[in-house]
């Protein structure tokens, strides 16, 4: 959940990079829009497939609810 209750949650933490990622033109909204077949995602907060609460990076698990997700309409930090 995010810290600030009139923030919008988006569906996947702001957070998650994947080679997807970079030929978007707008948010992530669905788990395709991330994954391509290598699987591969990382923390752009961490530079690892593991995230800063110590688990694994992937848009099934960076959601909102999670202890390190961030809205990606947050500012970054």
């Amino acid at each position: 959940m995010s810290s600030n209750p009139t923030e919008f949650e988006t569906p996947f933490c702001g957070e998650i990079r994947s080679k997807k990622y970079f030929m978007l033109d707008t948010l992530p909204s669905e788990t395709s829009d991330l994954m391509d077949p290598s699987g591969h995602c990382w923390c752009h907060h961490t530079q690892q497939p593991i995230g800063p609460d110590g688990l694994h990076v992937l848009p099934d698990l960076c959601r909102p609810g999670r202890v390190c997700y961030r809205s990606g309409l947050s500012p970054s930090t």
